[in-house]
């Protein structure tokens, strides 16, 4: 398993390297969606990164957000982001990674992680424990989730219809305050080293937080769904937490999923 694990390092810092050569000269973008934007550098670090998996791995399936890769067969699957962050990316805003995790039978068995502008590799290993540019890493030891500081994310499309403002409003108010960096990848990683004591987010895919749930039960966090369930990379929605808050963040989401509201929305009035 190391030996996946080494390889899916060299790829990301190779990648990674890449993203910041466009990064700091500065890269125009297409749109791919409504919003959804797609980059020279997205498109050239996707390239990469399934040229080189494939020559390193030719019977394992990768699957990842951008076009041309291969659909899911055979016991090995990679997941893959090659530019997690893009709408960050190609604004100009310093917050973007490569993402990479291998699936053994439908079992996470290794993560990669990679900040290029802060030179932040996180790796995790099933059994193995997580880490942090070759150091041990730990979830955070926050017990009281009024005392958290959680992150989460929206969709870059039809943010309209997502539900997840109703969430952020209640953990905002029920905690010590929520982040959105724009990169469940790197929100994932926080956790794992105790930067952010949480984070859920709803209508993420595979390669969104394969790599980032491993990192967090490796070192010592709790992954579930948004009502407990075990987390699923396909599920609709995911929670992952330092494990001490996580009851108590459950608690709170039940309670809006049900309609409950701890704390009302604000009224604004014409006055401002």
């Amino acid at each position: 398993m190391t030996s996946y694990l080494e390889t899916a390092v060299e790829i990301a810092r190779e990648a990674g390297a890449l993203l910041a050569h466009y990064f700091e000269r500065g890269i125009s973008f297409d749109l791919k969606g409504e919003f959804d934007l797609v980059t020279e550098a997205d498109r050239a670090s996707e390239s990469l990164v399934v040229e080189r998996l494939h020559a390193y791995f030719p019977a394992h399936s990768v699957l990842g957000e951008e076009g041309g890769m291969r659909d899911k067969t055979g016991e090995y699957c990679w997941y893959v982001d090659p530019l997690d962050g893009t709408t960050n990316f190609a604004h100009g805003y310093p917050a973007f990674n490569v993402t990479l995790a291998l699936e053994r039978r439908g079992e996470l068995i290794a993560g990669v992680i990679y900040d290029p502008l802060h030179q932040e590799m996180f790796t995790a290993e099933l059994g193995s424990g997580a880490f942090l540019n070759g150091r041990r890493i730990r979830v955070s030891r926050t017990e009281a989730l009024e005392e958290a500081l959680l992150a989460t994310g929206f969709p870059s499309r039809k943010r309209h219809e997502n539900v997840n403002v109703h969430f952020f409003h209640q953990v905002a108010m029920s905690t010590h305050g929520v982040r959105r960096s724009g990169s469940a990848a790197l929100d994932l990683a926080y956790v794992a080293c105790g930067r952010l004591d949480g984070f859920w987010e709803f209508g993420l895919n595979p390669w969104d937080m394969a790599a980032g749930l491993l990192l967090v039960r490796e070192a010592g966090g709790s992954t579930t769904t948004m009502k407990g369930g075990p987390a699923d990379i396909r599920g609709p929605h995911v929670a992952a937490t330092n494990g001490r808050i996580h009851g108590a963040l459950l608690e709170l989401f039940a309670d809006v999923f049900a309609g409950r509201y701890r704390f009302p929305l604000p009224v604004v009035s014409a006055q401002g």
